[in-house]
């Protein structure tokens, strides 16, 4: 399908990924997932490559680029060789916005070369057991010492992508208790050292799906956090936190076409080789229907994900259009992965294929970053209703 959403850099960036992903990621991925996680010292390998810094400015060490369309081009090369970079994708993804939207000009010094390095990776963690989808709800608190030089911060949160490696995580807090009129009211961030006394990585989550990513529980028991370390201002970090989720959606929306995309490439190339009743499988009518299929819904996918990237890139994405893009995008990959997988048949369900990887790996998308009931709430808000 015809595009105009990436240029001739972008290309050229594509070329680059491909050949680092085939030298570092494909030979050794196997071992990354049966460690359930990629090992750290493969994220300086990002850093080298340059992929940490792209939206950073260039005083602090990036190339001041302010496009996510090389994000783009990473979720479809990863896609394509049914592989990831395991949870360092909401290093940039995830923590980034915050750091140049909400830090200090002291604190951009203190982090971002740091980040642009990779010798501080960074996560998000928002969600906690029992709350879900309710961010209102939580219960992490960070009290103001009386002699004001720092927040002591208590609470526990869960599912956090990135957690076991990470080096700073944004950590959501209540600071002061929700008003009668905002329930919203009083949650701050904190970009919180993770080597603090008192801060704690609890299990690695065994997961169904994105087996190299990191995923893990945290807990917190009075740690000390400098008042320095406080992201924005206080008690306005629910409202912080959704001017960034348009962004955090496309990003899942556009992996979800990219997984999509590949799945219909894993299943022409198995179908193409794979012979039975003395033919190939790609020979058969309902192959090549249900192939045909798949393509036109991953074709109508890529039209939404690159709507709402150029959207994204023009700061005009909305709560509504990115809740729509992740709707659609998702469920279209739910189907299309679904139908893949079964012209594999038994091979399909084997881990060693691909297909049966992004079958796990897919099921997430429909659940984090806000569920589809939840893109359905706001896409029916925006509708009036």
């Amino acid at each position: 399908m015809r595009r105009t959403v990436f240029s001739e850099d972008h290309e050229a960036f594509r070329e680059t990924l491909r050949a680092f992903i085939e030298a570092e990621v494909v030979p050794v991925y196997d071992e990354w997932f049966a460690a359930g996680q990629a090992p750290r010292d493969f994220y300086y390998k990002l850093a080298e490559l340059g992929v940490f810094g792209i939206r950073v400015d260039e005083e602090f060490g990036g190339a001041g680029i302010d496009s996510y369309k090389f994000e783009a081009v990473m979720y479809e090369e990863t896609a394509r060789a049914g592989v990831s970079f395991g949870g360092s994708g909401v290093h940039v993804l995830l923590g980034l916005p915050y750091i140049k939207a909400l830090a200090t000009d002291e604190q951009k010094k203190r982090f971002l070369p740091k980040f642009v390095s990779g010798e501080e990776m960074w996560a998000l963690a928002m969600t906690e057991p029992g709350t879900g989808s309710d961010l209102a709800g939580m219960k992490t608190t960070a009290k103001l010492s009386e002699d004001g030089t720092h927040y002591v911060l208590n609470g526990a949160k869960t599912f956090i992508t990135g957690g076991v490696h990470a080096d700073r995580v944004i950590v959501c807090a209540r600071t002061s208790a929700p008003t009668a009129e905002d329930r919203r009211f009083g949650i701050s961030l904190f970009a919180v050292d993770t080597k603090a006394e008192g801060y704690s990585v609890g299990r690695k989550l065994d997961k169904l799906g994105l087996k190299t990513s990191d995923t893990a529980e945290l807990a917190f028991v009075d740690v000390k956090v400098p008042v320095e370390d406080l992201l924005g201002e206080e008690n306005k970090g629910f409202y912080y936190l959704g001017g960034n989720l348009p962004s955090e959606r496309w990003g899942i929306a556009f992996g979800a076409y990219a997984q999509a995309a590949a799945a219909v490439r894993f299943a022409k190339e198995y179908v193409q080789e794979r012979t039975v009743f003395g033919k190939p499988v790609s020979h058969f009518q309902n192959t090549k229907f249900e192939l045909a299929a798949c393509q036109a819904e991953v074709d109508a996918a890529q039209a939404v994900a690159d709507r709402a990237l150029e959207a994204l890139d023009q700061g005009e994405l909305s709560a509504a259009e990115a809740a729509s893009a992740k709707l659609f995008c998702t469920e279209v990959a739910h189907r299309v992965i679904d139908r893949c997988l079964q012209l594999h048949g038994g091979y399909g369900f084997m881990n060693e294929y691909p297909i049966a990887r992004l079958y796990a790996d897919n099921r997430v998308n429909r659940i984090y970053g806000g569920t589809s009931e939840i893109m359905k709430s706001i896409i029916a808000k925006n509708m009036g209703l």
